[in-house]
């Protein structure tokens, strides 16, 4: 069992202040893999204050020079890459080893390089009339992160953070903090000042509240759900500090009447059950034209079907285990209200199909109504509701028919078409006929899905203040 026993606070790792630890457990088998300190806002005061301190001088270096430590960064991620995909198989372990490579290891790997070559090409200063524009780093930034995407998460907000020259303290989740003691292992060979980078791990209540609580903490950007979000923004409006929030989503994926069916819905499954349904973004909400339901349902059952859930390091695992058992149970617990709702169960159900570990079958509902909780609720599990709708208009309005709007997809024969619905959607991202995911666009919501915007220049400009000095 290892034992990440330390924080990192000012260049150094240090032990917490209070005693106690958080266990930490693989999913799959429910046995203890490591323990971490139980943060306390005594450890929090004293990282945030190093952050400070460091600011002064981190915010000055040359962007040439914070573009090489982002490199730096991508280098050790790159050289450590099996180990981080072996760390989220044990500790989230919803992706199957091969998939988690390319995703859990290799798309942090993949932002992280693009941002080092963004920050050389971004324009910090410009001319207009006669004011010189520049844009300088926000301060101290809080990041809090989830566990679902572990490791992608923590880049998509420490490295440009770190790019645009502010200082960090970053609160990973608990729940999955392994891979965050390896990008803190990566910073500190690196030999950053000491301060710029800072971790402190524990609980939301205890030290995620008071890094949002900190008069010296000058940013929070946080993901996880939207309730939590919603006191991240309670809190941090005390001192008006900036706020950058990617929180929960229930996204529709549209098939239109002229769409290749066949692909759509299965796309469409492999999406909506994609880290094991955990995923902010999953297609969760499957539109489909009333006079092809039947077919549908029955692409969307051999696709649900073909799902082997068992261990992540199992070769022919495609759905791994629910991150915890309150997680387990809370799915499982969705799924049971849908049956009670009147939905149609078209496979999976409420029984788990492993007795040990926290793994859920993977369920598809059909004859779903969009005021059915299965159709409102982020349920962040393997379940699929699949709702019908007579013609384009009524799609779009269930589409929009929720209080979140973070991502979507439609399909259809024609493109323009396609792109037309696309752009009546409320929602920060919309797949066009299977679009590949692009690391360089900018990432977030609508409504209580959040504001601001990850990934690509987007991502680095939410951590720059914007000056105008008149000649």
């Amino acid at each position: 069992m290892a034992n990440h026993d330390k924080l990192y606070i000012d260049g150094a790792w240090v032990p917490s202040t209070g005693s106690e630890t958080i266990d930490v457990l693989n999913p799959a088998t429910e046995e203890v893999i490591a323990q971490i300190p139980a943060g306390t806002p005594d450890d929090i005061d004293a990282a945030v204050r190093a952050a400070h301190r460091a600011f002064e001088t981190w915010s000055q270096t040359s962007v040439p020079d914070r573009a090489k430590v982002l490199q730096q960064i991508n280098e050790g991620l790159t050289a450590r890459m099996n180990e981080i995909t072996e760390t989220y198989c044990r500790d989230v372990g919803a992706m199957p080893f091969g998939l988690a490579t390319v995703v859990q290891a290799g798309l942090p790997m993949t932002i992280s390089g693009t941002y080092a070559q963004i920050l050389n090409e971004f324009p910090f200063e410009e001319e207009v009339g006669n004011s010189k524009i520049v844009r300088e780093p926000v301060g101290v930034v809080g990041c809090i992160t989830p566990w679902n995407y572990p490791l992608h998460q923590i880049v998509n907000k420490v490295v440009p953070a770190l790019g645009a020259g502010c200082t960090v303290v970053l609160k990973p989740s608990e729940v999955a903090p392994l891979a965050a003691y390896i990008l803190a292992e990566i910073l500190d060979e690196i030999g950053l000042p000491a301060g710029v980078f800072n971790m402190v791990t524990g609980t939301g209540p205890v030290v995620g509240e008071a890094l949002v609580a900190h008069p010296l903490v000058d940013m929070v950007s946080f993901t996880g759900s939207t309730r939590a979000g919603k006191r991240v923004a309670e809190v941090a409006s005390q001192d008006v500090k900036r706020v950058q929030l990617e929180l929960g989503g229930k996204s529709p994926n549209v098939i239109l009447d002229d769409a290749d069916l066949a692909k759509a819905v299965t796309t469409g499954v492999n999406f909506a059950f994609l880290n094991g349904g955990q995923t902010c973004t999953a297609w969760t909400r499957m539109l489909v034209p009333q006079d092809r339901l039947d077919e549908v349902v029955e692409l969307a059952k051999k696709a649900a079907e073909s799902f082997k859930v068992g261990d992540p390091m199992d070769p022919d695992t495609k759905l791994g285990p629910m991150v915890s058992k309150a997680q387990q149970e809370r799915v499982l617990s969705y799924i049971r209200r849908g049956i009670e709702e009147g939905a149609t169960l078209v496979t999976g159900g409420d029984e788990p199909p492993i007795e040990k570990g926290y793994f859920v079958q993977p369920t598809v509902f059909s004859n779903v109504r969009n005021d059915m909780t299965i159709a409102q609720d982020e349920i962040f599990g393997p379940v699929l509701s699949i709702i019908p709708y007579t013609d384009e208009e009524e799609a779009v309005r269930i589409a929009n028919d929720t209080i979140y709007g973070l991502a979507a997809a439609v399909w259809s024969g024609d493109t323009d078409r396609a792109l037309r619905v696309a752009k009546r959607i409320r929602a920060g991202q919309v797949d066009i006929n299977g679009g590949s995911f692009n690391p360089v666009a900018p990432f977030g919501g609508f409504k209580q899905s959040g504001y601001g915007r990850e990934l690509g220049r987007w991502g680095l400009e939410e951590f720059l203040e914007i000056k105008s000095m008149q000649l």
